[in-house]
């Protein structure tokens, strides 16, 4: 399994996003929003002719650190499935078919409140997705009150939920296809399965190949943070020596930037949004809506009611020392969606200022309400079965 910080690094890195985010909704609310919506804006040339890419600084955020992420989040998701949670069928079912709720739920709520023929409907991923670094950040706020098998159950959803973001991603944001960048992608993707199957584990090489195949995804159309799963499916579990795990040596050295600045700086980036003059119809507006709702009652429900279903038919069943109550908790945990959500608006709404402050919008409220009314569900059960154990 990939390796995780520790329960305190969890609370700290939550922090460390919330005050990005905070920061964000101060400097726009201030004198300084022109020089922040400026900066964002500001053009940036990487690379040399025939070569050279120029972007926005904030496309470069969205497009080049987040590959980072997206390079950690294989990882993980590739450990998971070797030899985490989801390597065995019988403990992986009941997370995924509590993942494939939490996103079909939400998707459900947005699309009925915006309409399925709207151009808003473009948006109804945005509430499907679950931030992990926050999600488990809260839970380890509450510390012995949440057991270690829910902890767990939270975090394979949230893996899963993150696999189907990146299937969600690959399928349907995707631009206008270059052939000719696609042929040069699969060319890279295959050097990378022919390392692979001869059991080359110097890492260099493979990050090497994975900057060339971010330039060539960049080119093709679809979206260059993919770029950074693929690479990570191709890094080797184990080294030829059996012991080194070229794997989770790369996500234990990339997992502390990609905490601590990569997330910040993409939050700080996307979470800015005026509220002078907002009103309440503000927070009504479809998309606005649509997402706050998608993510504070699409999540639970839709976690809590495909939990239910497999149990009830024998399929899987709950961890041991979980109750329903903490299920339902753990639904409203996972819909902090936050920068995850904030990243796929980008990718629904890229240069539509109006509509991405109504997804801003949406995306912090609803997070917000759902980390309250989680923490405090599971704190109240926690209450509920230290009691029954003292009676």
């Amino acid at each position: 399994m990939a390796q995780k910080p520790a329960a305190n690094t969890d609370i700290i890195a939550s922090l460390v996003l919330l005050g990005a985010a905070i920061a964000a909704l101060v400097v726009a609310n201030s004198g300084l929003a022109s020089s922040y919506t400026a900066i964002l804006k500001t053009p940036l040339t990487v690379g040399f002719s025939p070569f050279a890419i120029t972007d926005s600084l904030q496309t470069w955020i969205k497009n080049a650190l987040m590959a980072v992420f997206f390079l950690l989040v294989g990882l993980e998701i590739k450990a998971e499935f070797k030899e985490g949670a989801l390597s065995e069928r019988e403990r992986a079912i009941l997370p995924f078919a509590a993942a494939l709720g939490g996103m079909i739920a939400p998707a459900l709520i947005y699309l009925a409140i915006v309409g399925t023929t709207s151009a808003n409907a473009r948006g109804w991923a945005i509430p499907c997705a679950t931030d992990i670094a926050f999600a488990v950040g809260v839970v380890g706020l509450l510390g012995n009150k949440v057991p270690a098998s829910l902890k767990a159950f939270l975090l394979a959803v949230a893996v899963i939920d993150d696999l189907g973001a990146i299937l969600i991603i690959a399928f349907f944001y995707t631009a206008g296809l270059d052939l000719g960048a696609l042929a040069a992608v699969a060319v890279v993707v295959a050097i990378m399965a022919v390392l692979n199957w001869r059991n080359v584990s110097n890492l260099w090489i493979y990050l090497a190949l994975g900057v060339i195949l971010w330039i060539f995804v960049y080119r093709s159309g679809v979206n260059p943070t993919l770029a950074g799963v693929i690479t990570a499916l191709f890094i080797p579990l184990k080294a030829l020596d059996g012991v080194k795990s070229p794997l989770h040596d790369l996500a234990h050295a990339i997992k502390w930037p990609v905490t601590f600045l990569i997330m910040p700086i993409f939050a700080f980036a996307n979470a800015g949004v005026s509220l002078q003059g907002l009103t309440l119809p503000d927070l009504a507006q479809p998309v606005t809506s649509g997402i706050a709702l998608g993510l504070l009652l699409g999540k639970p429900i839709g976690i809590t009611l495909f939990t239910l279903l497999v149990v009830k038919l024998g399929i899987a069943r709950l961890p041991e020392g979980v109750t329903w109550t903490q299920v339902v908790g753990v639904g409203f945990i996972a819909g902090i969606g936050f920068t995850m959500s904030l990243f796929v608006g980008v990718l629904a709404f890229e240069g539509m200022d109006q509509m991405m402050n109504q997804v801003r919008l949406g995306v912090l409220s609803g997070s917000t309400l759902a980390a309250l009314i989680g923490a405090l569900i599971l704190v109240l059960a926690a209450g509920k079965m230290k009691s029954a154990r003292v009676a």
